[in-house]
């Protein structure tokens, strides 16, 4: 069985975020896949089930070391860049993947990879002192002007607005409050994000720590900014119904990526998409 290895939302080889991309000869039970993604231990590893379409989209799944996902950013836009290559589609301006939250399409453009999420639902609010005690930081790290919240565009995000890259830096999960927090308000990731950056030409610093997989922080996520970016509509954090901006994330754990992201809100529509760049590392079989 072919596979390939990617690098998304990397602006190099060897930054952003690591997926793995399968190709299965034939039928594959659910279990073997979950095992493949277990072995890879990367955040997500995808599976092309077929090289036809179906309903204009090819069906893919999408696995972390835990569990089957219903969607994932970067396992996204990694998949659409591989099918459009494996495939002979390089003329093809759209690749579209059929995954459980319905069609996602993503469209190529230049060196970058878009797509376009499904409608933000908002969710939760979150006491200040249920977070403060999941990463370990003062009641004074968080900027108050905004609320603490769990949007969705697919997989769930609770977003924190802090007030320095100090702040962010300093984030550490506690295992006991982030479990409490989960049993209480369900599977959600947390997001943490300042305007002050560490380089001038980004917009947000984000970082983004993961639910499952032992609470491991993730390099680039695709699905959580698009999150982010309904929730700074909702509450036109930017002063626009339309925005366009660059999210720096990973540099902490030495992966640095770069996501950019288009939004409009449209009466109670969203626009959301979110793009990057996919950088393929290398080619194997799997036995």
């Amino acid at each position: 069985m072919r596979y390939y290895i990617v690098d998304v939302f990397a602006e190099n080889k060897y930054e952003g975020n690591q997926l793995a991309v399968f190709i299965p000869e034939g039928k594959m039970e659910t279990t073997e896949m979950q095992k493949i993604a277990r072995e890879m231990n990367f955040s997500e590893t995808t599976f092309i089930l077929s090289g036809l379409q179906a309903n204009g989209g090819y069906d893919v799944k999408i696995f972390s070391p835990d569990s089957e996902l219903p969607f994932a950013g970067h396992p996204t836009l990694g998949t659409a860049y591989v099918i459009r290559n494996l495939y002979d589609r390089s003329e093809e301006r759209e690749i579209k993947l059929n995954l459980p939250v319905g069609q996602i399409p993503v469209v190529f453009e230049d060196q970058y990879a878009w797509m376009t999420q499904n409608q933000p639902e908002f969710g939760l609010n979150v006491e200040i002192d249920r977070i403060t005690a999941a990463l370990q930081i003062s009641r004074e790290d968080i900027n108050t002007d905004f609320p603490i919240q769990a949007v969705s565009t697919g997989l769930p995000s609770v977003i924190v607005h802090l007030n320095s890259l100090d702040a962010v830096s300093r984030c550490r999960i506690n295992h006991a409050a982030f479990e409490k927090l989960l049993q209480d308000i369900g599977e959600v990731n947390l997001l943490v994000f300042t305007t002050e950056t560490a380089n001038s030409e980004n917009d947000l610093n984000v970082r983004l720590f993961m639910c499952n997989a032992g609470y491991l922080e993730d390099p680039a996520t695709g699905s959580a900014n698009g999150n982010l970016a309904g929730y700074l509509l909702k509450y036109n954090f930017f002063h626009s119904i339309e925005i366009n901006y660059r999210v720096e994330q990973g540099a902490f754990i030495n992966r640095p990526s770069l996501l950019k992201i288009h939004g409009k809100k449209t009466d109670d529509h969203y626009l959301i998409q979110v793009g990057g760049r996919v950088f393929v590392i290398s080619e194997g079989k799997w036995y």
